[in-house]
């Protein structure tokens, strides 16, 4: 069963996405003094009493202004309230009711569903009640009066929200495969989440920055949940200042690191840029899974060698995650989209993929047969005990070794080609841990498991 779904409407600059963090319990949607912060819807869970609920966080109504996002901001917020089971129309204690309150709440009661009014920013219960009572012309029933910052009032407001919103029971465990969408500005990112779940769910334009929010979004496709997370796009660090787009960035990194597989966005037109070779290398850093997508394929002037050139710049550029999965789509047309997901799905696997130590050993003993640690000008050589898996998400793999020290990088690197070779691990990055074990210890360790035989 699907949660039941509480818009939070109002203007621009009156505390929705505070009043949603509140609900929420957690500081998800991004907070700051300046009007159109928030401009997609944001789904955040929620409870009270007896009741669980999805909040929307929506962007600032205003509908007498057609510049730059304000229309699209207008379909996002009309979307989350046709799909919401209530609303709670949010205005601010402090300057009063205004002509923009007034247009908004002229809207609101032509729609079918019931609508609450939370008079926020009244910090004191007393001065709160006075300026509530101001809104009662509004036409929408008693006005609550609310402390988005502090929480006093918004206990009375979702008593009487639950009387509106359906009991969930016996809701089953989902096994999910979340999915973060990152790259930089304008390079498709929110268009292909649109591509997958076939409708405007987030905001398109040609300017860049216009994805403020993580948005997260379900998805099923054959018997699987797969959730979306539209991100924002990032550019280089100089060129961020403190205020909204810095926040945003912050919430993209937290998406990698919460995400199960991550799809880095190229833009075909502009190539593997300095800053798509830094976002991979991030994407390694955290561990997570990841296939490359080269969207605007469709923009590409293309002849017969056209994608073994792009291969080949791609292995160039980003030599040194070769084993990522590469997929050239057109999020405008959708060609080849919904493959993205059998890549998804096979980097899932593989990231969460466990070999027995047996398994490990036998291409290890290989490995060393073939190509055997280099002797230092000592006269000492490095030797490989034996390796085990001890963790998934990423795979990664201790090697005990008598001295880590006498294996330079090229060795480390010819031992987890080995390993991609013969076990695969296609679209998840491995790590190799080398210990420095004494050949004392080993030899216990090998007479301790002589005695358990």
């Amino acid at each position: 069963m699907r949660l039941p779904i509480v818009a939070i409407i109002g203007r621009p600059n009156v505390g929705k996405s505070t009043f949603v963090n509140r609900l929420a319990g957690e500081q998800s949607a991004i907070v700051y003094d300046q009007p159109g912060v928030t401009r997609d819807r944001t789904y955040l869970s929620a409870f009270w009493r007896d009741r669980e609920f999805m909040v929307v966080d929506t962007g600032g109504l205003v509908f007498n202004d057609d510049t730059e996002f304000l229309p699209l901001i207008r379909q996002q917020a009309m979307a989350a309230l046709a799909e919401a089971s209530a609303a709670i129309f949010v205005v601010d204690g402090l300057t009063g009711p205004t002509a923009a309150d007034e247009e908004i709440a002229t809207w609101l009661r032509q729609q079918p569903v019931p609508v609450l009014l939370a008079v926020n920013k009244c910090e004191s219960p007393e001065q709160g009640l006075i300026q509530a009572a101001e809104f009662w012309n509004l036409g929408l029933g008693e006005p609550f009066a609310v402390s988005a910052i502090h929480g006093s009032g918004t206990g009375d407001l979702l008593d009487e929200l639950v009387n509106y919103l359906q009991p969930v029971q016996d809701i089953p465990d989902i096994d999910e495969i979340k999915i973060a969408i990152i790259g930089r500005p304008n390079v498709g990112k929110s268009s292909l989440l649109n591509a997958f779940v076939g409708e405007k769910r987030a905001i398109v334009s040609p300017i860049s920055g216009t994805t403020r929010d993580a948005i997260d979004t379900k998805i099923e496709r054959d018997g699987k949940t797969y959730v979306l997370i539209d991100t924002a796009g990032i550019r280089k660090k100089k060129n961020v200042e403190y205020g909204p787009e810095f926040f945003s960035i912050n919430r993209a990194f937290k998406a990698i690191r919460r995400a199960d597989v991550v799809l880095l966005v190229i833009d075909a037109i502009d190539g593997v840029t300095e800053q798509d070779q830094k976002l991979a290398g991030r994407v390694i850093e955290e561990g997570r899974a990841c296939v490359v997508v080269v969207n605007k394929w469709d923009a590409v002037d293309k002849d017969s060698y056209t994608i073994y050139d792009y291969e080949k710049h791609l292995q160039e550029r980003l030599h040194f995650t070769e084993w990522l999965e590469t997929i050239f789509v057109s999020a405008l047309t959708g060609q080849r989209v919904e493959k993205i997901l059998e890549l998804v799905n096979q980097a899932a696997d593989e990231h969460k993929r466990r070999v027995t130590t047996s398994v490990i050993n036998e291409v290890l003993e290989e490995a060393v047969r073939w190509h055997s640690p280099s002797v230092s000008r000592s006269g000492k050589q490095g030797k490989i005990y034996y390796g085990t898996q001890v963790s998934s998400q990423p795979p990664t793999i201790a090697l005990f070794v008598n001295d880590a020290k006498r294996f330079n990088d090229n060795y480390r690197r010819y031992i987890e080609r080995q390993f991609r070779q013969q076990l695969g691990f296609k679209g998840t990055p491995i790590r190799l841990f080398w210990r420095s074990k004494k050949a004392r210890d080993m030899e216990s360790v090998s007479n301790n498991r002589a005695a358990r035989v």
